[in-house]
């Protein structure tokens, strides 16, 4: 059941092996807590302040690669990628809930995701960030703006995905005890429908926020046509070191780069790990559970039953507000006819697609021809395969580790921190080692490129799956051991039905992310030395850069529609088996 579950051995509500841990007069753990809380807000408050720094600073002060100005960038970075993170949380809960809520919405929300996925970061870039330089005029804050909205696009995406996907696959009896039981709207969604998709939400967060670190050369060192803006962080460090071919700068990048993965993984990540375990859908408690100090130094201080206590009456409070009785509505079934309403609202959407189409086309025909569409789609057709064959290569290696993962807890949790390092490991810091051996063994780019697209993009698949692994239920796993079901057997009947619906979600990111990619893998560089591989996202990268809007505009529509195609014709149909055939009853 879908509930919260005390730790082998030891009490839910009662730390460990702390007697009095009600008293009064706070203890060492509090006073641990209490300086972590009073750490972070410091470091906060001032990353904001330098964010709100007049405009001039950036070029009085100057990006460099002195290492004693390397800790500062880092925490900048952080700021950053938290703020994206933030933001991916609340339009993961409003965007994807109202997608497995409301058909209507769906229709429109979904086909959304599959086109913003897939347009790359430069292709956001090169329309936001003079709309945010305007919106602050002489203050960094714009274009700390314009880099935190492009680390949110490459955040949102797969976390929404992952919580619409949860949210299709609740168990029926769980539904059916929401709506005998008349659950508001609200109340349903903080008791039922965020902790049954909190597994796989936050491993995609995880994920997420690696993601970040695989753009984070793009979203800090931005150069759009003549607008160049360089802002403190540990990209444009990369960046400044990879022009200069200062391979021991790129390596210290890297090591506070590990240094700061480490660190928020230990206090933020592994603790909610540790504590949203007990949200896993099971009768039965599985053998060990993932473990964190800083969750028990929580469970340990005598704070915590007070601040539990004062925001569960809060949440009660907020629980009980005023809103409409009504269950959400019945999902419907595939295949079943369309009624006239929803008839009506899509063609209202195709109407609205085809004039969103044309003005693309009066956009640029005036300095595009035929002969430009040709070159675009041609070059799409060859990132199309290039990913494809990519993601196929990738699922054969990462789907079986990452079972074997999933259902060792233990070693999920260990394991859990090198993740994050391989899945944030910029892309930049291989051209050094891609350029030089593919010069010097001469070989072909259009080949030996393509690697560094599915680099950051296949943890997609291995988080997704370890998810997925993770939550299969300890009763279900027991009943499959005592039943001796053969390995093969067992991948048919419990691990690919358990995994699947996990899996769809992280390939079909994984894919988007590696069009996404394509843009910083088919044109690398190292020094005054410059690779090229013919394809999509060289050429966005190449319009990108001679600030070419109508060429940029046509890349990226060709992308979208390319991914949006492949997305109805293979992930779509996948979403649907997983969603009416293999889910937890």
């Amino acid at each position: 059941m879908l509930a919260s579950r005390p730790d082998q051995g030891r009490q839910a509500d009662v730390p460990l092996g702390v007697s009095g841990s009600t008293g009064v007069w706070p203890n060492l753990y509090d006073a641990v807590i209490f300086v972590l809380v009073v750490g972070v807000f410091v470091l906060v408050a001032h990353g904001f302040r330098e964010m709100n720094a007049p405009a001039a600073q950036l070029e009085a002060v100057p990006v460099t690669l002195d290492l004693a100005r390397l800790p500062e960038y880092a925490l900048r970075t952080t700021l950053r990628m938290f703020a994206a993170i933030i933001c991916s949380l609340i339009f993961t809960f409003v965007v994807a809930t109202l997608a497995a809520r409301s058909r209507k919405a769906e229709l429109v929300i979904i086909p959304a995701l599959d086109i913003l996925q897939s347009v790359p970061v430069l292709g956001f870039l090169t329309f936001t960030v003079t709309f945010f330089l305007q919106l602050f005029p002489g203050s960094v804050m714009g274009a700390e703006c314009a880099a935190i909205f492009a680390i949110f696009t490459s955040q949102a995406w797969n976390m929404a995905f992952s919580f619409y996907q949860s949210l299709r696959t609740v168990p029926r009896d769980l539904d059916e005890v929401a709506r005998h039981y008349r659950f508001s709207p609200w109340l349903r969604f903080w008791r039922l429908d965020v902790p049954f998709g909190a597994p796989g939400l936050i491993w995609n967060t995880m994920m997420s926020m690696s993601g970040g670190w695989f753009f984070v050369v793009a979203s800090e060192a931005i150069t759009v046509g003549n607008t160049t803006v360089m802002l403190p962080g540990i990209g444009s460090w990369l960046a400044l070191a990879i022009q200069a071919r200062d391979l021991q700068a790129v390596l210290l990048a890297i090591a506070m780069m590990a240094a700061v993965i480490l660190a928020y993984d230990q206090l933020i990540f592994r603790p909610i790990v540790a504590w949203a375990d007990k949200f896993r859908f099971e009768q039965q408690a599985a053998d060990s559970q993932p473990h964190s100090w800083l969750y028990d130094f929580w469970r340990r201080s005598r704070v915590r039953p007070h601040v539990i206590r004062a925001v569960g009456s809060v949440a009660d409070r907020i629980s009980l507000l005023p809103t409409p009785l009504t269950s959400p509505p019945a999902k419907p079934k595939f295949g079943t006819p369309p009624r006239t309403g929803e008839r009506v609202w899509i063609a209202l959407l195709l109407v609205l697609a085809a004039y969103a189409l044309w003005q693309i086309v009066l956009y640029t025909r005036t300095t595009l021809g035929l002969t430009d569409l040709r070159i675009a789609l041609f070059d799409g057709f060859l990132t199309l395969i290039r990913v494809l064959v990519l993601i196929a290569l990738a699922s054969l290696v990462w789907v079986p580790i990452g079972v074997w993962i999933g259902l060792r807890p233990r070693l999920a949790t260990s394991l859990q921190p090198v993740a994050q390092f391989l899945a944030a490991f910029p892309a930049n810091v291989v051209f050094p080692v891609a350029v030089v051996a593919i010069v010097s063994l001469r070989l072909d780019p259009n080949i030996w490129l393509s690697p560094l697209m599915i680099l950051g993009t296949q943890w997609y698949i291995l988080f997704n799956v370890i998810a997925g692994a993770s939550a299969i239920p300890t009763d279900l796993r027991d009943a499959a051991a005592l039943f001796r079901i053969s390995s093969w057997s067992w991948w048919r009947k419990v691990g690919v039905p358990a995994i699947l619906p996990y899996y769809v979600t992280g390939a079909l990111t994984a894919a988007g992310g590696s069009w996404n990619a394509s843009i910083v893998a088919e044109v690398v560089s190292w020094g005054d030395t410059h690779l090229r591989a013919e394809g999509l996202g060289a050429y966005i990268a190449d319009a990108t850069s001679a600030g070419d809007f109508p060429r940029v505009v046509l890349g990226i529509v060709v992308m979208a529609l390319m991914v949006t195609t492949c997305n109805r014709i293979l992930w779509r149909p996948l979403y649907r088996l997983a969603e009416n055939r293999f889910r937890l009853e």
